[in-house]
C-alpha cells in the first residue's frame, strides 16, 4: 500500500462548489488544513438560496443609532477623492445620496439583529471566541472601499445583489509577495499597486474566504449586501503590552533583583553573565511561564478585545432573590448580545470569562454557561453553588437580563 501525501498547495483549487453535507464544499477538518489562515477559496453556495434577514433600510436605520458603529466611504471618480463619514448619521443623510459609488458599512450588527446573530452556527468550526463580529455593507452600483488587505480572516458572504471582487493570491501560488505599501494623502488604508490573479461576480448565497494580508477589491455590479464575518486578530504588539499590565498590576514589590551570591568582579563595569542570570531568575519570578497565570489573563484579554460596547445592568435591575423566584415561575435570563463568553481548563477545574470577568467553576459547569444564550429556571436550579453566584454576579452587571415568555429584556444602555 503506498503511503497517502497531502495535496500539493498548488494544485488545491481556488474555488469549489458547496453541498448539503459540505457548505465549505470539502470537510470542515480539510478546510482548515488546506485553507486557513493560508489560502483564498471562493465557495459558490455556501448558503445556498439565502434571504437576507437585513435589508438595505434596516442598516440605514442602524447607522442611525447611538452607539452603532458606522462608516460610509464614497469615491468620486472625477477627481480620483475618497471620502470617510462616520456615524452615527441622520435619517436624512441618505435620501440625497446619488445612486453609485457609495457604502455604507455598519460594524457588530449581529449584537443588534438575533436572525444575523443566528448565522454564527454556521461557523461552529471556528472557536468561538475567535470570531469578532459580523459586518454589513451595503453599497450603489460601484460602491467600493478600494484595494486593501486585512489582517485577519474573513469571510464575505454575499446577501443580496452582486458584487465582483478581484484578489492577489499569488502568495498562495508560491509566487513573490505583492508589495503592501499604501497609497499616502487618502483617507482610508488602500494599497498602492493592485494586480489581482482572481476575479469573480458573487450572488447571494456565495461566499469568499481570504486568509489575513490577502489584496482584494470588492466592486457592485448594482445595489447590494455583503456580509462579511471577521475574526479577532490580536497584534503582538497588543498582546505583550496588555499581559505586561497585568504582571506590573500584579506584581509583588518583595520581588527584586538579588545578589547574595556576589563576588568581586573583575571589571565594576561589566554587566556579567552571572547578573544576567540573576535578573532572568527575578523575571521568572513573576511567574511569566504559569499556564494558569497566563491562560486567565488570555481569557479576560480575547473577551474583551475590539469591543463594540459596554454592557450595563439596567437602572431597575431586580434584586437576586427577586430573580430566582422569578426564575422558578417561568422566566428565563437571555445573555446580552455584546456579552462575550469562553472557558478554559486549569491545572484544577475551569475558569469561565465574560468581558474580562473570570470565575473559577467545574469544567461541567463553564463548558455549559459559555454555550447557553439562555438559562430557564430548572437550568439555573441544576447549577452548583458557585456556579449559580457567577450567573447572578454576571446578571448584575448586566451579562444576563430576566425576561418573560418572549418579552425582550431590557437591555440596558451600551455605550460604543
Amino acid at each position: 500500500m503506498t503511503k497517502k501525501t497531502l495535496p500539493r498547495a498548488a494544485s488545491l483549487p481556488f474555488e469549489v462548489d458547496a453541498t448539503r453535507d459540505h457548505p465549505l464544499g470539502m470537510p470542515a477538518e480539510r478546510f482548515l488544513r488546506d485553507y486557513w489562515h493560508k489560502r483564498p477559496l471562493l465557495i459558490r453556495n455556501a448558503f445556498p438560496g439565502f434571504e437576507t434577514p437585513v435589508q438595505p433600510e434596516d442598516l440605514a436605520g442602524l447607522a442611525c443609532e447611538d452607539g452603532v458603529l458606522a462608516r460610509m466611504i464614497s469615491l468620486d471618480r472625477a477627481t480620483g477623492a475618497w471620502d470617510v463619514r462616520t456615524g452615527p448619521f441622520q435619517e436624512e443623510d441618505f435620501p440625497g445620496l446619488p445612486d453609485h459609488d457609495w457604502t455604507l458599512l455598519v460594524q457588530d450588527v449581529d449584537k443588534w439583529d438575533a436572525d444575523v446573530r443566528a448565522l454564527l452556527e454556521q461557523f461552529r468550526f471556528l472557536p468561538r471566541w475567535r470570531v469578532d463580529d459580523i459586518m454589513i455593507s451595503f453599497a450603489a452600483t460601484g460602491g467600493s472601499v478600494g484595494a486593501h488587505v486585512d489582517h485577519y480572516d474573513v469571510f464575505l458572504l454575499q446577501a443580496q445583489g452582486e458584487r465582483r471582487w478581484a484578489i492577489d493570491a499569488r502568495v498562495a501560488m508560491g509566487q513573490p509577495a505583492p508589495d503592501l505599501g499604501f497609497l499616502e494623502d487618502v483617507a482610508i488604508k488602500l494599497l498602492r499597486t493592485f494586480q489581482p490573479t482572481h476575479e469573480w461576480v458573487l450572488s447571494p448565497g456565495d461566499m469568499l474566504y481570504l486568509p489575513p494580508l490577502v489584496p482584494h477589491h470588492g466592486v457592485a455590479e448594482n445595489p447590494c449586501l455583503t456580509f462579511s464575518v471577521g475574526m479577532r486578530a490580536p497584534s503582538s504588539a497588543e498582546l505583550i503590552g496588555d499581559y505586561l499590565d497585568t504582571l506590573i498590576a500584579e506584581a509583588d514589590e518583595a520581588v527584586r533583583y538579588h545578589d547574595e551570591d556576589l563576588t568581586v568582579p573583575q571589571d565594576p563595569n561589566e554587566i556579567d553573565a552571572r547578573a544576567m542570570a540573576r535578573a532572568v531568575e527575578a523575571l521568572n519570578a513573576l511567574r511569566m511561564n504559569d499556564p494558569d497565570l497566563v491562560g486567565d489573563w488570555f481569557g479576560r484579554f480575547i473577551t474583551t478585545y475590539r469591543a463594540s460596547g459596554d454592557v450595563m445592568p439596567p437602572p431597575d435591575a431586580p434584586s437576586r432573590i427577586e430573580m430566582e423566584w422569578d426564575l422558578q415561575r417561568g422566566a428565563h435570563l437571555l445573555r446580552h448580545p455584546f456579552s462575550r463568553f469562553a472557558w478554559r481548563r486549569r491545572s484544577k477545574g475551569a475558569t469561565l470569562f465574560c468581558n474580562g470577568v473570570d470565575y473559577v467553576l467545574p469544567v461541567r459547569e463553564a463548558q455549559q454557561l459559555a454555550g447557553l444564550e439562555s438559562l430557564d429556571g430548572a437550568t439555573y436550579g441544576a447549577l452548583s453553588e458557585d456556579a449559580r453566584d457567577a450567573v447572578m454576579g454576571l446578571a448584575a452587571q448586566g451579562h444576563y437580563q430576566l425576561a418573560f415568555g418572549d418579552d425582550d429584556p431590557d437591555t440596558g444602555d451600551e455605550e460604543a
